[in-house]
């Protein structure tokens, strides 16, 4: 800053008021009219002298101001943005920043504010509205008056989606130059979602449309091949003509996130093949749960059973109660035996594979179910289906379903004894890590400990996790894998005591609910679990395992970038840690056993849509503002000159910085043009002037 006098005003402090001068003003002309009427001697020195003294009544003052000229701001803007890591783009914008702010350094009287434009943190969030270079530049510059800005100079590639329509603000700011990386000839094809679901039916079909764009091409292309994968594996090709929409039917095969990669062969000599992918994540829900709940005899516990399956609108529930074995021979009539016949064939052959769960329910061999049909139900378990078994007493006995072709997938094999004290549930360690009974919830009246059974069948765990323990650490729930299926058992009858509240209770419809989602494969309760959700600006990652052995991740961005995260161990057999996110697009995590795929970002980023270097968005306010637009690969950096604000601001060859003439006034001299003693002096002067032309 440079610091100067100017003389400013000429401004005058009476000794008398206003009024009372403009009265002895007018009076003081009367006087002299009327003696140049009469043509009096002396009538000019008189009238001096009069108009001497109104002046010293007037106290002319001259004010002198000192004034502060202030420094003019240079803005750079450098885009950082997804686009500008295409090719040399960042290599060349980050060379030309530094050029930049070396240059406009010397320049005297100016100072250089640099602002970075970024992707913002809801890009990676899934809502992406591209590039806010203005909004970037005004946010930094908002306690700056915009008369003080010399140039807003940005380096980019022209794909800015936030450029001012207003015209009269934009040439306030002064001169707006453009800086371009790239080249203006280049090609692209990018692959656009017209229309995805985000949730569906599992094995029913869904419609996703998609569109094929291609730019820059002298010579288009008629069509290209795209190819689908679901999760990491490719399911269907097709071929889409471009420019038009292409409709393509999927199928959702499981519950819980299906992950979709729809991929467009690359174009010869394009750009970028970042744009040549979209990630979509639909999240599959099961349409009707089928459910066959068989219950040995009429219980305490039945009836909770059935409240908790029907209490799930997803959930049709088929349940039959044996009340009578059929060697019962008492003369009741045939038809008053049941209200409903038992359609064993139906259920156990023809339609045995329409269920989704199967569930014994203190079943005992009564010679209602053959062996055939059994064996049809263990089949059945290692194709894929679930299988519950709540056992009751008769499980300790020669009528127990282990003495059936059942015994091929039950997990635990009774003893013969029958625990018949009170006990009270307890979590294994390794339950307290498998997420259908590591988050139990507690008893009703908030208390930790949960309310006793008094009833437990004791078996040897032949296989499966052993998640509760009764008396003895015995094991009361075993849920293990057999085949392509899940089987649980629960070695008890009296989880209708938590149900009714008995000593507090405990969470039986959660403890049930559980285990049945967890046989019908429900994402969120598999044991072995590895993902991640973006939260704010980081990747957060979760394991979940019931091996507590430390584990490293991998993590591979879109760029090829990885990165090995060590987790740390959290609550209830989860593991956490998370990563600063750089990029969005596909994210591919590993810890060695288990690979998950995450996609982060909108579905159709504005950034990577035309992502070609071009001036077609910035020639209007370019041209609005006086600014210049110059290529960095091929014209290189432009000279710089000060200029008035009036003045042509750019040409092709340099680009201009307006010399705004600002300051601020740091103080100011008042002094009188007509002090006393000279004021007096003249006085006397016209007066014996006066006296000597009359004695004349």
């Amino acid at each position: 800053m440079r610091e100067e006098s100017f003389v400013s005003s000429l401004d005058f402090s009476p000794y008398v008021s206003l009024d009372w001068l403009i009265v002895l003003a007018l009076i003081c002309s009367g006087i002299s009219i009327f003696a140049l009427w009469r043509r009096g001697r002396g009538t000019l020195l008189r009238s001096a002298l009069m108009a001497l003294l109104l002046l010293v009544l007037a106290n002319p003052v001259l004010l002198t101001e000192k004034r502060k000229f202030l420094d003019d701001i240079a803005v750079i803007v450098l885009d950082e943005t997804n686009s500008q890591k295409i090719g040399r783009r960042g290599e060349t914008a980050s060379a030309a920043f530094g050029d930049l702010k070396s240059r406009l350094a010397t320049i005297e009287n100016l100072n250089v504010e640099t602002v970075t434009v970024k992707n913002k943190t809801t890009s990676l969030l899934g809502d992406e509205n591209g590039t806010h270079a203005f909004e970037s530049r005004e946010e930094a510059l908002k306690n700056i008056p915009p008369d003080r800005i010399a140039a807003t100079i940005f380096i980019t590639d022209g794909q800015i989606h936030d450029v001012p329509e207003n015209e009269t603000e934009a040439k306030e700011a002064g001169p707006v130059h453009f800086l371009l990386t790239g080249a203006d000839n280049e090609k692209d094809r990018v692959l656009r979602v017209v229309k995805a679901p985000t949730f569906g039916i599992v094995n029913q079909p869904l419609q996703f449309i998609i569109k094929i764009e291609d730019f820059g091409l002298t010579e288009p292309v008629q069509a290209a091949r795209v190819t689908i994968s679901q999760d990491g594996e490719e399911v269907a090709a097709d071929l889409a003509q471009i420019g038009s929409e292409l409709i393509l039917d999927l199928t959702l095969t499981h519950g819980g996130a299906n992950f979709f990669e729809i991929s467009v062969d690359p174009l010869d000599g394009e750009l970028t093949e970042k744009n040549n992918s979209a990630y979509v994540t639909v999240n599959g829900i099961r349409d009707r749960l089928q459910v066959l709940l068989v219950s040995g005899e009429p219980h305490m516990g039945e009836r909770g059973w059935r409240n908790i399956l029907k209490s799930d609108p997803s959930v049709d529930l088929v349940h039959f109660t044996i009340l009578r074995p059929p060697e019962k021979q008492d003369g009741t009539p045939i038809t008053e035996l049941s209200l409903i016949p038992f359609p064993i064939r139906d259920l156990f052959e023809k339609k045995l594979n329409d269920f989704d769960l199967i569930i014994f329910d203190r079943y005992r061999r009564r010679g209602v179910l053959p062996s055939s049909y059994l064996h049809n139900i263990s089949r059945y378990v290692k194709a894929g289906g679930a299988l519950l078994e709540a056992a009751g007493p008769a499980f300790a006995t020669p009528l127990s379903l282990y003495q059936t072709p059942l015994a091929e997938v039950l997990p635990g094999k009774p003893t013969g004894y029958i625990f018949t004290e009170g006990y009270v549930p307890t979590v294994s360690e390794t339950g307290k890590r498998h997420p259908v009974t590591g988050l139990l919830k507690t008893n009703t009246q908030g208390s930790e400990s949960w309310g006793r059974w008094f009833r437990m069948i004791e078996a040897e765990p032949l296989g499966g996790e052993t998640l509760m323990t009764g008396p003895s650490d015995q094991p009361l729930l075993i849920l293990e894998r057999s085949g392509d299926g899940r089987v649980a058992q629960l070695l008890s009858d009296h989880a209708w005591l938590w149900g009714r509240g008995f000593e507090g209770g405990g969470p039986q419809s959660e403890l049930l609910r559980r285990i049945s989602h967890w046989l019908m494969k429900e994402p969120e309760l598999e044991e072995e679990q590895l993902k991640a959700v973006v939260a704010g600006d980081n990747l957060q990652i979760q394991r979940r395992s019931l091996d507590s052995a430390p584990v490293t991740v991998t993590v591979t961005d879109p760029d090829g970038k990885v990165t090995q995260l060590s987790l740390s161990e959290g609550e209830k057999g989860e593991q956490i840690g998370s990563i600063p996110l750089q990029t969005s697009g596909l994210h591919i995590l590993e810890d060695g056993l288990q690979k998950s795929l995450v996609a982060v970002g909108a579905l159709n980023p504005k950034e990577l849509h035309d992502i070609r270097a071009s001036k077609d968005k910035i020639a209007d306010i370019a041209k609005v503002t006086g600014g210049g637009i110059r290529w960095l690969e091929t014209d290189g950096l432009p000279d710089f000159r000060r200029t008035k604000p009036d003045n042509r601001q750019s040409a092709d060859y340099w680009f201009g910085l307006r010399a705004n003439q600002n300051y601020q006034i740091t103080g100011y001299n008042r002094q009188a043009l007509l002090p006393p003693l000279v004021a007096l002096i003249l006085a006397l002067a016209f007066l014996c002037i006066g006296w000597w032309r009359e004695g004349r």
